[in-house]
């Protein structure tokens, strides 16, 4: 798969290391690429210890340093959520009407960017039973 670029590259490394991990369903941006490395696993000491993470204008970049670097994880994507779905226990869903940057596993920008109808469709009373196919980009996108 092919990864989206990022937002504004010019930005790129000027976001803060503590984000919200994954989450929220929905994304509207992809802001980096971070690949964060682990001196206890073999990365350069860059820190005194502590891990660290390196950022990149595309997905591709990220890969390719991860798998050249000894401590390296897989690369992961720093999004920004201007709305998202909370679920704060299991079935449960809230509709947050805020800004955050979470820390998602690239494979979820599999899932089609958030537009307008899919928040919407995704609290209507006549939502398809399983709601979260709508976030998957499994559900028609022809609704009113």
């Amino acid at each position: 798969m092919i990864y989206p670029a990022v937002a504004d590259p010019s930005k790129v490394g000027t976001y803060p290391a503590n984000a919200k991990s994954g989450g929220g369903y929905v994304w509207d941006e992809v802001l980096e690429y971070r690949v964060w490395c682990h001196p206890e696993r073999g990365a350069e000491d860059l820190d005194d210890g502590n891990d660290y993470f390196h950022p990149f204008a595309s997905y591709e970049e990220a890969l390719s340093f991860s798998q050249a670097t000894a401590g390296a994880e897989a690369p992961i994507a720093l999004v920004l959520q201007r709305e998202f779905i909370d679920e704060p226990e299991p079935g449960v869903f809230v509709h947050v009407a805020r800004e955050r940057i979470a820390e998602w596993a690239v494979a979820f920008l599999s899932r089609p960017r958030r537009d307008d109808r899919t928040l919407p469709d995704f609290f209507a009373p006549d939502a398809p039973a399983h709601r979260l196919d709508i976030v998957r980009g499994l559900v028609p996108r022809n609704r009113a």
